[in-house]
C-alpha cells in the first residue's frame, strides 16, 4: 500500500485512534484479514467470522510487526477502531485508488471471469505495472484488499466483480470506481440465488451503470443479454465478439490437434493472429475480451497478440493441463462449475480427445454437482450428461449424491448405456475406479462446483494414486 499515516487513515475511515503512541508512524505494508500474513509495517483488519475473531489475534499481528489494527473494538494494541470494518476497509480502498490515479478496469460475468481477468492481466502487464484480483477475491473484502496491494508504480488496477444478488456489484463499484467496465455474459450461475437469468442480466449491468461519460462499457456482442446493456451507460460501447459488428473480433476460429484455440484478431488499428496455450474455444471470447481493453489502454493490435498467445494460467484448478509420466493427460478444472462452463470444458475435452484417440487413448468426463442452480437443477444436469454423449465423450463418471445421479441419467437417456457412463458415491470411489481403468494416451477432465471438492481426484491422479487424502465424501 501507499505511505500513509495512522492519523491520515483514521481520519479517512472516520475511526477514533487507541493505544497508539505516535499518530504519525507510517503503515507502509499490506493490509492483510489473516495475522499469519502480517508484515513488519503492514494493518492488520480484524474480522469478525464465523469460526475466529479476527480481535482475539490483535495482539499477535502487532507482536508480527503491524502498525495498528484496524478493528471494531479496543483490543489493547495500537488500533484505529470503527463502527464496522468492512465499511472502513472499503473506504481506504477507494482513497488510496483516488490518490494513485491509477487506470481501473472492472469486469463480470456469469462465466470465465477469473479467466479473462487473468489474461487482462498478462496482457497490461507487458505495458506497465499492474495489480489485478488474485484467484477470485472478488467480493466485498477481497476487492478493497486487492485495491490496497497498489502502489505508485501501479498504472492498471483490473478487479474482478462477483454478484450474490441485486446491488452487490453497485456497492463494489463504489469502492474503487472503474473507467473501463467489461461484463462477459450472463449465464446461469447462481440462478437458483437470483431467481432468473433477467435478474442476473440487472444485476451484472450495475457495472456498466456505474461508469462516468468518459469511461468504457467493453461489452460481448454474442450475448443478447449483454448487449442489452449499452442503453444503461453513460460511457462510450465497445463490443468485442464474434458478431460482424463487433470492434474487436475474432476471424478463422478453429482449435489446434490439442484443443488450443487459434484466431485472427481484429481491433479498430488493424489485425494479427493468436495462437494461444490455453485449452478450449471458449477462451476465444476471453482472449477478445482482454483484447478489448488492452486495445482501449492504447496497446498495438501486435502486442495484444503475441501477449496472448503466450499467456498461461495464473489461477488454480482452472483448465489445468497435466501430462503424467505414464501418457494420462489430467485436466483439473475442479475450481468451480455451472452449466455454461461446464459445456465449455466438455467441448474442450472432446477437442483434446481427437489427437489422444489417434494415439488409443480415450477421453474420461469426471463430473460432480454444479451448485445453486435451483429449480432447474434436475434439467441442467441432464442436459450435461447428454452433452457428454453427443460430444463423444469416451467415458463419463459422475460423483456424488442427487445431482450426480441426473448427470448419469441424462448420458444414459441420450444413449450411454453399458460402461460407458457410471455413478459413484465420492471421491475415493472415483479414484478406486480411475486406478483401474487408465491408461496411457487417456485424457481425463475434473470439474465440479467448488463445494465438491474434485480437486481431490485430480491430485490423487497426479500423485499417482497413493496420497489421497481425506475422506471422499462428496456431499
Amino acid at each position: 500500500m501507499i505511505a500513509l499515516s495512522l492519523a491520515e487513515i483514521a481520519e479517512i475511515v472516520g475511526g477514533q485512534s487507541y493505544d497508539i503512541p505516535d499518530p504519525a508512524t507510517l503503515v507502509t505494508g499490506s493490509v492483510v484479514i489473516d495475522s499469519r500474513a502480517v508484515e513488519p509495517g503492514g494493518l492488520f483488519a480484524a474480522f469478525q467470522g464465523e469460526h475466529a475473531d479476527g480481535h482475539d489475534y490483535a495482539e499477535r499481528a502487532v507482536a508480527a510487526g503491524a502498525a495498528a489494527v484496524l478493528a471494531a473494538r479496543p483490543v489493547g494494541v495500537p488500533a484505529i477502531v470503527v463502527d464496522d470494518v468492512q465499511t472502513a476497509l472499503g473506504r481506504l480502498a477507494r482513497a488510496v485508488v483516488e490518490r494513485l490515479g491509477t487506470h481501473v478496469v472492472a469486469l463480470t460475468g456469469s462465466a470465465g471471469k477469473t479467466s479473462t481477468k487473468d489474461l487482462i492481466a498478462q496482457v497490461l502487464q507487458r505495458k506497465a505495472p499492474t495489480v489485478w484480483t488474485p484467484g477470485s477475491l472478488n467480493n466485498e473484502i477481497g476487492l478493497p484488499l486487492t485495491a490496497l496491494t497498489a502502489t505508485e508504480e501501479t498504472e492498471h488496477l483490473v478487479l474482478e466483480m462477483g454478484a450474490r444478488g441485486i446491488g452487490h456489484i453497485r456497492y463494489l463499484t463504489g469502492l474503487t470506481p472503474p473507467r473501463i467496465g467489461l461484463v462477459l455474459n450472463v449465464g446461469t450461475a447462481h440462478i437458483g440465488e437470483f431467481g432468473g437469468r433477467e435478474q442476473i442480466a440487472q444485476a451484472k449491468g450495475e457495472l456498466v451503470e456505474s461508469l462516468p461519460e468518459n469511461g468504457v462499457a467493453v461489452l460481448n456482442a454474442d450475448d443478447p443479454l449483454v448487449r442489452a446493456m449499452a442503453p444503461r451507460t453513460r460511457a462510450r460501447v465497445l463490443l468485442f465478439g464474434e458478431a460482424a459488428d463487433a470492434a474487436v473480433r475474432a476471424e478463422n476460429v478453429r482449435l489446434t490437434e490439442h484443443g488450443q484455440p487459434s484466431f485472427t484478431l481484429h481491433t479498430p488499428t488493424g489485425c494479427s493472429d493468436v495462437t494461444m496455450r490455453l485449452y478450449g474455444e471458449h477462451h476465444v471470447s476471453n482472449a477478445l475480451a482482454a483484447a478489448a481493453v488492452a486495445h482501449e489502454l492504447g496497446m498495438p493490435v501486435d502486442e495484444i497478440a503475441l501477449a496472448l498467445s503466450e499467456a498461461g494460467t495464473l489461477s488454480r484448478w482452472r483448465m489445468e493441463v497435466t501430462e503424467r509420466p505414464d501418457g494420462v493427460t489430467v485436466v483439473n478444472d475442479a475450481y468451480n462449475a455451472n452449466p455454461e462452463s461446464m459445456r465449455a470444458a466438455l467441448r474442450a475435452l472432446a477437442a483434446m480427445g481427437e489427437a489422444a484417440r489417434a494415439k488409443g487413448g480415450r477421453t474420461w468426463a469426471v463430473l460432480g454437482q454444479m451448485a445453486e442452480l435451483g429449480d432447474e437443477a434436475l434439467a441442467e444436469h441432464d442436459a450435461v450428461g447428454r452433452l457428454a454423449v453427443r460430444l463423444n465423450v469416451g467415458k463419463l463418471v459422475a460423483v456424488g449424491g442427487r445431482e450426480a445421479s441426473w448427470l448419469q441419467l441424462g448420458a444414459y437417456n441420450e444413449g450411454s448405456w453399458g460402461e460407458e457412463s457410471v455413478h459413484v458415491s465420492d471421491a475415493q470411489a472415483a479414484v478406486d475406479l480411475l486406478r483401474k481403468e487408465l491408461r496411457p494416451g487417456d485424457v481425463v477432465l475434473v470439474k465440479a462446483s467448488r463445494s465438491v471438492g474434485l480437486e481431490r481426484i485430480a491430485q490423487a491422479l497426479l500423485e499417482g494414486f497413493d496420497s489421497f487424502e481425506g475422506e471422499g465424501a462428496v456431499r
